[in-house]
């Protein structure tokens, strides 16, 4: 078995050695392909220190891959919440100019019922009915001659 770990080591060497670039590397520190592989291939970023300064905010460092991982669920719930909120202004912008589109026309309404009643109360004047009265003679109603009076009429 240790005889097999030699000979795959001995064949990453060579195989490390043929690659530009690698053979310095491998040979001052003698690690194996699979071992300058993963150091190659790790996705981790360095460690935020502790302190947080202007200057790294600014300068980005505080998006690293470490902290977005860490706040993904944060970041969904976030742009959820921003998601809602702007659907909600939109929802309520839509009502806002519903109900002044509503009003207009109630006040277009309003302004039509005035109008006919005034209409209405202009024609039903006595006046108005007396000269309707007058210039259509087909009709057998007159203006009285008397006053009207009340007439009693004793309880039992």
């Amino acid at each position: 078995m240790k005889d097999k770990d030699k000979d795959i080591k001995a064949e990453e060497k060579l195989s490390i050695e043929s690659q530009p670039g690698q053979e310095s590397k491998a040979e001052d520190t003698g690690l194996t392909l699979k071992e300058v592989i993963e150091e190659q291939a790790t996705e981790d970023d360095a460690p935020l220190s502790s302190t947080l300064t202007l200057k790294k905010i600014l300068g980005g460092d505080i998006l690293t891959t470490s902290t977005i991982r860490h706040q993904i669920w944060l970041i969904l719930l976030m742009a959820f919440f921003v998601i809602i909120y702007i659907s909600n202004r939109y929802s309520c912008q839509k009502d806002l100019i519903e109900i002044d589109k509503l009003q207009n026309e109630l006040q277009d309404a309003k302004f039509r019922a005035l109008s006919s009643s005034s209409q209405l109360t202009e024609k039903s004047r006595e006046s108005n009915v007396l000269d309707m009265l007058k210039n259509n003679n087909d009709s057998s109603l007159h203006i009285a001659n008397q006053p009207p009076y009340i007439i009693n009429v004793p309880e039992e």
